[in-house]
C-alpha cells in the first residue's frame, strides 16, 4: 500500500481528534474553501481509511477497550429507567433516592444538581433540598447500540423508469 503524504498523515491525526472531516482538513492545511470536499475525498481514499482504522485500533488496544465494553456502556444508558432513581410516595410526590445507586445506574446519570434553600419566612420557614438529575440521552444510546449490533441497515430506494433490453445469444451459426 502506498505511503501517506505529509498532508494526508496530518489529516488522519486531526480527524481522530473530533471525527470531523471538514475541520480536520482545515487543520491539516487544506484550503478552507475546499475543506468539505477534501475531507470527503480523503475519507474515501483507501490508504487514508486504512491509516484511520489502524490508529483507532491502536488506541483501543492501548486503552484495552473492546466492542463488548462499548456495547455494555451504551446498554446501561439505553435501558436506564427513571423508576430506578425515583419512587412515588403515598402522597403522589416523587422522591429521589440516590443512596442505593449501583455503578450501572450511575453510568446512565449525566448530571445531578442539589440546591438547598429556605421556603417561607420567619418561623414558618423550612429547609428545602431540591435534587435534580438528568440521564444521558436514552434514544441516542439505543440508536448507537442498534447500529453497533447491525440492526439498522441503510437502504437506498431507486425510483423512476428504466429500459431493459433482453438480448439472446445462441451458439448456432
Amino acid at each position: 500500500m502506498p505511503a501517506l503524504t505529509d498532508k494526508q498523515s496530518r489529516f488522519v491525526a486531526e480527524y481522530l481528534v473530533d471525527l470531523n472531516a471538514t475541520q480536520a482538513a482545515i487543520r491539516a492545511g487544506y484550503s478552507r474553501t475546499t475543506a468539505q470536499q477534501q475531507g470527503s475525498r480523503l475519507l474515501l481514499n483507501v490508504v487514508v481509511k486504512a491509516a484511520i482504522a489502524e490508529r483507532q485500533q491502536k488506541v483501543a488496544a492501548k486503552l484495552e477497550i473492546t466492542q463488548e465494553m462499548i456495547a455494555a456502556e451504551l446498554a446501561k444508558i439505553g435501558f436506564a429507567n427513571m423508576l430506578d432513581y425515583v419512587s412515588i410516595g403515598a402522597d403522589g410526590d416523587p422522591y429521589v433516592s440516590l443512596g442505593g445507586m449501583t455503578r450501572d445506574q450511575a453510568a446512565a446519570v449525566a448530571e445531578i444538581t442539589v440546591e438547598d434553600f429556605k421556603d417561607g419566612r420567619g418561623e414558618d420557614a423550612r429547609d428545602v433540598r431540591k435534587v435534580k438529575f438528568k440521564l444521558h440521552d436514552k434514544k441516542g444510546a439505543l440508536v448507537d447500540l442498534g447500529k453497533h449490533l447491525g440492526m439498522f441497515k441503510d437502504q437506498v430506494e431507486h425510483t423512476g423508469n428504466i429500459t431493459v433490453e433482453v438480448v439472446r445469444f445462441s451458439d448456432e451459426k
